[in-house]
């Protein structure tokens, strides 16, 4: 099933996101982990690119997992950053081959060894560049694109940051996914403004539950985010006893998305990460909500 399908429905829904193993190794223990979620009957699921080597792979075959397991809608990420055009057609192929239906298409975060390189000579600089090239080889996938409400952290402002958008859109995205944050305010604002703007496709806000003090500094340091002074006080307070830490900060992710489905949000996604119990206890919480 296509994910924008989903979205068209008229109903509050929870997605969660996984990430495949590094390792062959570590496959068993990542595959039962995202089973465990499927198991919950999210909307759909994500599972994040394995970037290099085979490990690219495992995103597919995580997702191939899932829907097979469990009928749950998988979307599979997929980056260009570096890449050329040929091994993106092949794991375009490869795609359609396990017959996923939903791509989220993402530029990823250029290594270190390559931040001095001459970007102009890649074949794919931008999302965008992906987001094109999904759409002339594979015109019956339902592609899924990124969106920062507090602007990109390589973006000189967000009035610029919405352009972007607003071409990636036109490109060929059927919906936008944001990164994290920690203030509904800043997502209201910026919904306003893309709209604004002219985008019109379907937005799924993306919520962190923060359930360790280690993760804070991370989920800026990735996502650029603003903490509020709330949250802050928060892991101030509970960061040093991980048990009280834990269920504050999925109260926390709770409390976000209440008040998203509150103020006519219907769809939230949830970077869970591969913590079955995680996800459990947000459903739980929601349990009447969601119905």
């Amino acid at each position: 099933m296509k994910i924008i399908d989903i979205l068209k429905e008229n109903k509050l829904t929870l997605s969660f996101e996984v990430f495949p193993p590094k390792t062959e190794t570590a496959f068993d223990s990542v595959r039962q982990a995202t089973e465990e979620i499927a198991s919950l009957s999210p909307a759909f699921m994500s599972v994040t690119y394995g970037a290099g080597g085979g490990t690219s792979k495992y995103t597919l075959d995580i997702a191939k997992n899932i829907y097979e397991t469990h009928g749950v809608p998988t979307l599979a990420h997929l980056t260009c950053v570096s890449s050329t055009k040929e091994t993106v057609r092949s794991r375009i192929e490869d795609i359609k081959q396990a017959g996923i239906t939903n791509v989220m298409a993402l530029r990823g975060d250029i290594p270190e060894s390559m931040a001095n390189e001459d970007r102009s000579r890649w074949d794919y600089r931008y999302a965008i560049d992906l987001v094109r090239e999904l759409r002339a080889c594979a015109p019956d996938l339902c592609i899924g694109g990124a969106c920062y409400p507090e602007k990109h952290p390589e973006s000189a402002n967000q009035a610029e940051d919405i352009n972007h958008l607003v071409e990636k859109v036109e490109a060929g995205c059927d919906f936008l996914t944001t990164q994290m944050f920690f203030d509904n305010n800043l997502l209201y604002n910026f919904l306003y403004k893309i709209r604004q703007a002219g985008v019109t496709v379907p937005v799924i806000p993306g919520i962190m539950p923060i359930t360790n003090a280690n993760q804070v500094d991370r989920a800026i340091k990735l996502s650029g985010s603003l903490v509020p002074q709330r949250f802050k006080s928060l892991v101030d307070k509970f960061g040093s006893n991980p048990n009280a830490m834990k269920q504050a900060g999925i109260a926390y992710a709770t409390d976000q998305i209440i008040d998203l489905f509150a103020n006519g949000i219907q769809n939230v996604h949830v970077y869970s990460m591969n913590k079955p119990d995680v996800a459990k206890m947000i459903l739980s919480n929601l349990s009447d909500i969601l119905g």
